[in-house]
């Protein structure tokens, strides 16, 4: 349910309907915008009198909203969720923000020249796996401690902020000095992690499962919103389909599909969607025209001979002339359902 506020309602009288919701045994998430301020009501709603609510001096209308995630939805939220990292970098509400580097961490010269050849290029934090989750138990499964230590000697040697992937919650203490949590794939619905991502203050990145609905990514997102850590960054990497011609098949109308149902960050990941390094620039502009919020894309300095994921790898160079063409057509982008289109109309 949200409950939406006169514009003139007074500071007191919104203070005293919060504490009355409250006492109710509600939680509330309060969206303050240019014209009205939204109240969204988390928890049991079914006792909640509509008509009494609608009765009061200071309320304009009441909705129930339908959809399962609340913290998540944009009618709770109306404006977009901007998210800062620990380099000023920020993405979100017309925010664009490359993250780049090799699919996983190999060695310190490896990881430090990457993470130079990326900045020069224009990315803005450093991605790498430390922790791999492969299908097989016999392929090179990441140098796990190690490999963060790495990461944290290339964030200090460039200044980047380091996005990297967690498998497991007994890990987090490793974590303490990542920018950027991510949940891979796999562990998209790993209700457990999730939770306990919840009780941290930095940003989550979760990926979309391979056969997963575009409201089930919500759900998980809500799960660590739900927590008090409202730093989510949802990612599209492509779903498992019949199509065997690219590794999955990625729909580039979830970026507005996302975009119109929730005020969370997109990005997209066209590494791991297409599987092949000479179709990542493509749909990385082609992600970028449709308005993503950013890009998470894989970069190697010897492919050929990369421990995990070379074939979908770009080299620096390949990475440098993709970042030039993303930055002509960013101007471009569509951001139909996002703040600072409709904030835009609203003026014109």
């Amino acid at each position: 349910m949200i409950v939406i506020l006169k514009k003139n309602a007074e500071r007191q009288q919104v203070e005293l309907f919060d504490s009355w919701l409250h006492s109710m045994g509600l939680e509330t998430h309060m969206s303050v915008g240019e014209n009205h301020t939204i109240v969204g009501l988390v928890g049991d709603t079914s006792r909640v009198d509509m008509e009494s609510i609608m009765a009061l001096d200071i309320v304009e209308t009441v909705k129930r909203i339908q959809e399962p995630y609340k913290n998540a939805n944009r009618k709770f939220h109306e404006n977009d969720t901007v998210i800062t990292l620990s380099n000023g970098a920020k993405i979100g509400g017309g925010h664009f923000l490359v993250m780049a580097g090799p699919c996983s961490v190999e060695t310190e010269d490896q990881i430090i020249s990457v993470a130079r050849s990326v900045k020069a290029a224009g990315a803005q934090a450093l991605r790498g796996g430390a922790f791999k989750p492969r299908t097989s138990p016999y392929a090179f499964q990441g140098l796990h401690e190690e490999g963060i230590r790495l990461l944290l000697e290339a964030k200090a040697a460039t200044g980047l902020p380091i996005v990297t992937e967690i498998m497991d919650a007994k890990h987090l203490p490793l974590f303490e000095d990542v920018d950027v949590i991510q949940v891979g794939a796999r562990n998209m619905q790993n209700f457990e992690l999730l939770k306990e991502l919840g009780k941290l203050r930095k940003p989550v990145l979760i990926k979309r499962g391979m056969a997963n609905t575009l409201q089930e990514l919500l759900m998980s997102a809500e799960y660590v919103m739900a927590g008090g850590n409202d730093q989510v960054i949802l990612c599209e990497r492509g779903i498992r389909t019949f199509e065997t011609a690219t590794r999955n098949t990625m729909d580039l109308s979830v970026i507005p599909v996302l975009h119109q149902l929730s005020h969370l960050p997109v990005v997209v990941d066209p590494s791991h969607a297409t599987g092949r390094w000479e179709l990542v620039a493509p749909m990385a502009l082609g992600a970028t025209a449709c308005g993503a919020d950013g890009l998470i894309i894989e970069v190697h300095n010897d492919p050929e001979h990369a421990l995990c994921d070379g074939p979908q790898s770009l080299r620096p160079e390949k990475f440098a002339d993709m970042m030039e063409k993303i930055r002509a057509i960013r101007p471009y982008s569509d951001h139909s359902f996002t703040t600072s289109s409709r904030i835009a109309e609203q003026e014109g």
